[in-house]
């Protein structure tokens, strides 16, 4: 968490920052682990102080900030990464303690925009256009699962040897997708988690592909799935509510929404939970 329908969620709440300009950035005191920042601080602070933000855009799980340049429309990116426990909002943050980048804008009624992490594992860069397609290109990062066609995801994983549920993990094969999502797509496809991608055939493959358009687009009207945690929140410090259309995520041992005959099981796959049906998908 959070995954791609959040992230997207994240970007559509801070749009209404595009035209605004960077007037200061301030790193709030604090005791806590901090969070990487490339550049370091000084140096970001004196390439985006005074630049207008273009546009906001995802890339994978990825927030993406568009800023213009002197005499030029390629300006650097700042990318934000949530990892496990970080938020970009305008306002009302969870808690002030976690605030670790404050950017604060000027020409529009938004007046700021905030990096919000509460365990220290988010990482925030300034890159160039350039040094964008060398760090997150398509050699690094798969297509965008919103994107990709049920042909491209066969090309890119049905080769496989790994196992379904763990290949729909690997961003550089596809990217967006993360733990949660991938298992409530598979239990909509009807797909075991444990089945090779090469034992998969086509017909499965665009089962796989319907079920990750249904699931995502779903979850982005939903605003994305706030956990028992409550880390995950969306605009004005509210929570998402795609959790409540859960099939099987964190429901091991409750019975399965669908058939109503088994109950959902939990098993590790490459170091990660992942919930199934054993009825649903044998």
């Amino acid at each position: 968490m959070p995954e791609l329908p959040e992230v997207e969620t994240m970007c559509r709440c801070i749009r209404p920052a595009v035209g605004s300009r960077i007037r200061a950035l301030k790193q709030p005191r604090s005791r806590l682990q901090p969070i990487k920042i490339a550049p370091r601080l000084s140096d970001f602070r004196r390439r985006v102080v005074g630049r207008k933000i273009l546009s906001v855009t995802r890339l994978g799980k990825r927030v993406v900030v568009v800023l213009d340049a002197p005499e030029s429309d390629q300006g650097d990116r700042i990318i934000f990464e949530p990892r496990m426990s970080g938020l970009v909002l305008l306002a009302d943050p969870p808690s002030e303690e976690h605030v670790r980048l404050i950017f604060e804008l000027s020409g529009k009624r938004v007046r700021q925009l905030l990096f919000w992490n509460r365990r220290g594992l988010g990482v925030v860069r300034l890159v160039s256009p350039r040094l964008l397609v060398r760090q997150l290109g398509p050699h690094i990062l798969g297509p965008d699962a919103l994107d990709v066609t049920p042909e491209t995801l066969s090309e890119r994983l049905g080769a496989s040897r790994r196992a379904i549920k763990v290949a729909l993990l690997d961003q550089r094969a596809l990217a967006g997708i993360g733990n949660l999502y991938a298992s409530e797509i598979l239990h909509r496809a009807g797909i075991h988690p444990e089945t090779p991608c090469n034992q998969l055939r086509p017909a499965r493959w665009r089962k796989i592909h319907a079920a990750m358009q249904e699931v995502l687009e779903e979850a982005i009207r939903h605003q994305g799935s706030t956990l028992s945690d409550g880390t995950y929140r969306i605009a004005r410090n509210r929570p998402g509510s795609f959790q409540v259309c859960h099939r099987v995520y964190q429901r091991a041992g409750e019975p399965c929404l669908q058939c109503g005959k088994a109950e959902i099981v939990r098993v590790v796959q490459a170091q990660r939970s992942t919930f199934f049906c054993p009825a649903c998908q044998r």
